[in-house]
């Protein structure tokens, strides 16, 4: 209950006259309907903010469409949640577009805080599918026809390679879970899916040795030893000849007895060579990925 002085609020005669409702289909829309639920003064008097009148005029607008009575409740429910649906994707557009000008102006300062806020809000899975993939999308149609298209992908790729060392110091040493080697294919230099799957893995306790791109091979059997890693992730979206690959995949299986797995679009151009060798492709989707990992490698709580 509020007293009769509340400011802001309508009484149900002025509603009337302002939406050309009466007051007794008024009541019956709340009573019946439950489709507007007024605020009520001390002695029992109905009262109606400006929102309740947008939606006596939305329930107007929806009759007027020919949705009966009956089903304007579940039309607004609708109408709701796709106008939340839009303000979320307005809402990460935003976020997109805030950290491409902060890559076109190589300002550091921007990307930063648009990242620490958007990390600090959402887990890194919601992050990684709402803001970097798109923006990562966004930058490969820069890249290549802009003239300062390889220093954009220099400069994000080390604040990336930063913010990826800064959650590692600060919670390596928490972590508890299997330890996995990431690292791109030989001939792959763009480590930017490998990066987003290090956030994801490091997330949900992995414990990463991260050797970045252009990796050969033949080199990761002796660092799974020298690591007591558990695992290797590979990624590449790069052409890669299919019975090198094949080959060199299964020679790493065999010197370091341990599971090893290809990302990125090169894993699903030659998944058959891939799986054939005995490792396993996990695609371009981070989150199939990370429980195709886990099914191997699980964390234990």
């Amino acid at each position: 209950m509020i007293s009769e002085q509340q400011q802001g609020l309508f009484p149900i005669s002025t509603v009337s006259n302002l939406t050309g409702v009466n007051p007794v289909t008024l009541r019956a829309w709340e009573r019946r309907y439950g489709l507007i639920i007024p605020t009520r003064t001390e002695s029992g008097h109905r009262l109606y903010s400006d929102d309740d009148i947008e939606r006596i005029k939305l329930i107007l607008q929806l009759i007027d469409e020919g949705i009966a009575i009956s089903r304007v409740k579940d039309a607004l429910q609708i109408a709701k949640e796709e106008q939340q649906a839009t303000d979320v994707d307005s809402h990460w557009n935003q976020y997109q577009e805030n950290m491409l000008r902060g890559v076109n102006n190589f300002d550091e300062g921007l990307l930063e805080s648009v990242y620490n806020e958007a990390m600090s809000l959402y887990p890194v899975d919601i992050v990684t599918k709402q803001l970097l993939l798109p923006l990562l999308e966004k930058l490969g149609q820069r890249w290549m026809h802009v003239s300062t298209g390889v220093a954009e992908e220099h400069f994000f790729s080390v604040f990336m390679r930063n913010k990826l060392g800064a959650r590692f110091h600060h919670q390596n040493q928490k972590n508890q879970g299997p330890r996995l080697i990431a690292a791109c294919l030989p001939g792959e230099q763009h480590e930017f899916g490998l990066l987003l799957f290090c956030l994801s893995a490091h997330a949900r306790g992995y414990r990463i040795v991260l050797l970045g791109a252009d990796m050969p091979i033949e080199q990761l059997a002796e660092v799974v030893h020298r690591s007591n890693s558990d695992g290797v992730v590979l990624s590449s979206s790069i052409d890669t000849d299919p019975a090198e690959l094949h080959a060199q995949l299964k020679k790493l299986l065999e010197d370091s007895n341990v599971p090893v797995w290809v990302g990125g679009k090169t894993s699903e151009d030659l998944k058959s060579e891939i799986e054939s060798a005995g490792a396993t492709s996990i695609g371009q989707d981070l989150i199939v990925g990370m429980h195709k990992i886990h099914k191997k490698l699980p964390i234990e709580n």
